[in-house]
């Protein structure tokens, strides 16, 4: 127990008292939404744009990707992007890696041994609605005339320790822009290049943590809370520093966690709406524990040294590489091709690992580990999403405000 309160912890230093107040729930009833709303989002310095230039487009892209299928990645030149980067590269495919830093993408690519004539990296900065449009933009000027096969929205940031939110260039708190508004418009802009080919997939990446059927998602606090999502419908220009409402205090463990929660709701939603229209299969996955992933460099160091050997205790770990190869079987196995599914390995993370197995590492040696948490091995299986995820309403909201978020970049 004592491990779960103190993955939970998050700095409050620094709120305002009207802030601490509001948290507590002391909000009169005089105090109107507008004043919360100026309270809450009130910035503590002048913040710089994070997208300031518009790439170069590269053009000509035909005669470099030729028959190959093509898959675009968010988030490609680091830890689970890259690795299922290389698992569809090696399969064949042709990917448009997706990152802020096209300089960087290259030379992982090149440690990684992803060859330069399978990919092509293009600048994306999710934080900045207009770099969404631009990338879209920028792919139909390399590929004028060629379908989208796959979509996997991978990228996330996740600040579990800021005492106060970061913004992006639109108003929208970090993890809630980044990691659900700037996908969901990126879905939007690729949707008729995705129903233009033919077994189109898009697979927006999930989390234990966003569902509050599972052991991360249900004990380890905060939870995962969208409520009636006043504050993503509150709009940008810091507006509301959490996606549930205007009133609540930030937390950034828990705005990530909503992301992410909204991220399902997406998928389960966009199915609802277009799968049958357009033939396009929506769906998430929960990859195992990548304990070693980049997405904790905001935590201290302590933590990144113990939690990897915690996940392998428990049978919740998984490898970078066996992770990556899993998000590309979601988009490109047969069996895989079943709309509005949530996929999962090896358990379903609501206990801990209660058998041991062999298990295969990178190195080629076989070690014995707990198996049966979401961990290494096991075979691909039908997950359920949690209440909350599943609720047509709680989609219905989502989708609606998103779309009014999004619709002067449409």
């Amino acid at each position: 127990m004592l491990f779960l309160q103190t993955l939970s912890l998050t700095l409050l230093v620094g709120a305002p008292p009207l802030v601490q107040h509001i948290a507590k729930g002391h909000v009169s009833k005089h105090l109107t939404r507008a004043a919360i709303r100026a309270v809450v989002a009130e910035p503590l310095a002048p913040q710089t744009k994070r997208y300031t230039k518009k790439e170069v487009p590269k053009v000509a892209g035909g005669i470099k990707v030729g028959t190959r299928r093509l898959a675009v990645i968010t988030g490609a030149s680091s830890g689970l992007g890259l690795s299922a980067t290389k698992a569809l590269c090696d399969q064949g495919y042709f990917v448009i890696a997706a990152v802020r830093d096209t300089a960087k993408m290259d030379a992982v690519a090149q440690e990684s041994g992803i060859s330069k004539n399978s990919y092509v990296a293009m600048k994306l900065e999710l934080a900045s609605l207009q770099s969404v449009k631009d990338f879209v933009l920028n792919i139909k000027l390399f590929l004028p005339a060629r379908p989208i096969n796959h979509l996997i929205c991978n990228a996330a940031v996740y600040l579990p320790t800021d005492p106060t939110p970061s913004w992006t260039d639109d108003g929208y708190e970090m993890s809630l822009g980044v990691n659900h508004l700037g996908h969901f418009l990126l879905v939007q802009l690729l949707l008729p290049e995705l129903k233009r080919a033919r077994g189109a997939r898009c697979c927006i990446v999930g989390s234990v943590t966003g569902n509050s059927n599972t052991i991360a998602g249900q004990f380890v606090k905060p939870v995962a809370k969208l409520s009636n999502l006043e504050g993503l419908r509150a709009g940008g220009n810091k507006a509301s520093a959490m996606a549930s409402s205007p009133a609540e205090r930030f937390d950034g463990a828990k705005a990530y966690k909503d992301s992410k929660a909204l991220n399902m709701v997406t998928v389960l939603e966009m199915h609802r709406r277009y799968h049958n229209k357009t033939g396009v299969v929506f769906s998430s996955l929960y990859p195992g524990c990548i304990a070693e992933t980049n997405l904790f460099r905001e935590k201290r160091q302590w933590f990144r040294d113990i939690f990897p050997v915690f996940m392998k205790s428990i049978g919740a770990y998984v490898s970078e590489k066996e992770a990556g190869e899993r998000l590309a079987q979601v988009v490109i196995d047969p069996q895989c091709s079943k709309s509005g599914v949530y996929w999962s390995w090896n358990g379903n993370a609501r206990q801990f690992g209660l058998t041991t197995s062999k298990v295969k590492t990178e190195d080629g040696k076989v070690v014995n580990q707990k198996t049966g948490a979401g961990g290494a091995g096991g075979q691909i299986f039908e997950n359920d999403f949690s209440g909350m995820i599943i609720d047509e309403r709680t989609g219905r909201l989502a989708f609606d405000y998103s779309m009014d978020a999004v619709k002067d970049f449409l």
